[in-house]
């Protein structure tokens, strides 16, 4: 069923309308008005009412029809943001498929309700606009596409980095009868600014190590750097120089040079003061003077940092930065706190070192996701 309202003119039961937004044609065959929980059947309707009508083709929520003669796009409904985000996965295995399809299918119907699969975490995210909201709509799933979900608390996107300057040798040597596999390269390790991401720089002089072979040093690094250093995390913001080395004439290769890449990083990074950075969100709370203080001290109990407070209308705005690990459910928490009454935003600030207090909880939990991965 699509509930619509009409806004000019009148339709009549059979006529044919034009979505031109996406240019496709409907037919309204039957026309009803909703009574409660019954339909009734109307033969037309005029400006300023709300009908239903079954089995639309092309047309989605926010669409405009309108006169094939006279077409016309309105501006949409603007709809809220989601302000809650939590992992999904079907409780039985097989069942992927019919999750994918299904979210799919409750998107279309409700712009509220957004998901999203994530690689880097191997989840499945559920945005919406709170608890309920998404409830709600994963027990449609089970109900009208036969898919039993599961509601988990999503992986947080930690990465690692690198304080300090250390250097290493990798050299790779392989013989099992026949050609043999050498590769020897010396790397040093650099931190970089924040943000900065990733910069190799080949320092090999006199040929050392012949020029072929550098990229492939390059990518032993580049994907030693993706296993992580402490707790599996991409490893960002950091130089690596291959400035000195030695090869075989016959033994050496790329994927030699490639292992040998890999291993030196591995032996720099641990003595280069490696380091874990979370995700911190930058959040505006706008909220009723009267709970001010339980929001902030709410934000502070979850690591926050209050960066300023000042009118909003009728409201105060609060602006903090938070960690997303704190952030768990807070639409939820925010709500109970303020009768409902206030509402909140977040972005992306940026990635922050992971306090000292919380690194062993959070490399023995990437740990545990690890074992149970295998």
């Amino acid at each position: 069923m699509s509930f619509f309202r009409i806004f000019g003119g009148s339709i009549r039961a059979g006529e044919e309308v034009l979505n031109a937004e996406r240019d496709k044609t409907e037919r309204l065959a039957h026309l009803f008005v909703e009574q409660g929980k019954e339909r009734e059947e109307v033969p037309m309707l005029h400006a300023g009412d709300i009908g239903v009508v079954t089995r639309l083709r092309d047309t989605h929520t926010n669409d405009t029809l309108s006169s094939p003669n006279h077409p016309l796009i309105m501006d949409g409904v603007a709809f809220p943001e989601p302000d809650i985000a939590v992992a999904v996965r079907s409780a039985a295995r097989g069942d992927e498929d019919k999750l994918s399809l299904g979210v799919h299918k409750l998107h279309e119907e409700d712009p509220c309700f957004v998901t999203e699969y994530v690689p880097e975490l191997g989840q499945t995210i559920a945005r919406g606009l709170g608890e309920l909201h998404l409830e709600v709509q994963l027990e449609r799933l089970k109900r009208e596409h036969g898919v039993d979900v599961v509601m988990e608390e999503a992986h947080i996107p930690y990465r690692e980095t690198i304080r300090g300057t250390a250097e290493a040798q990798g050299r790779y040597k392989k013989q099992s009868g026949g050609r043999g596999q050498f590769g020897d390269c010396h790397v040093r390790l650099k931190p970089l600014g924040r943000g900065e991401g990733y910069k190799f720089t080949n320092a090999i002089v006199g040929g050392v190590i012949p020029g072929k072979y550098i990229p492939a040093v390059d990518k032993g690094v580049q994907e030693a750097a993706a296993r992580g250093i402490l707790a599996g995390y991409p490893v960002v913001d950091f130089e690596a120089e291959c400035y000195f080395g030695s090869y075989h004439s016959v033994d050496s290769s790329e994927q030699a040079f490639r292992v040998a890449g890999s291993l030196a990083f591995q032996k720099a990074a641990e003595n280069a003061k490696p380091v874990i950075l979370e995700p911190v969100m930058e959040v505006e709370v706008f909220t009723p003077e009267e709970f001010l203080g339980d929001i902030i001290g709410d934000l502070n109990q979850r690591r926050g940092q209050i960066l300023g407070i000042q009118p909003a209308g009728r409201n105060q705005k609060i602006r903090a930065l938070v960690p997303q690990a704190g952030l768990y459910k807070y639409a939820t928490a925010l709500r109970s706190l303020t009768q409902g009454r206030a509402t909140h935003s977040r972005s992306l600030h940026g990635y922050e070192e992971l306090p000292a207090s919380e690194v062993q909880k959070v490399s023995e939990a990437a740990k545990q996701e690890l074992a149970a991965a295998r």
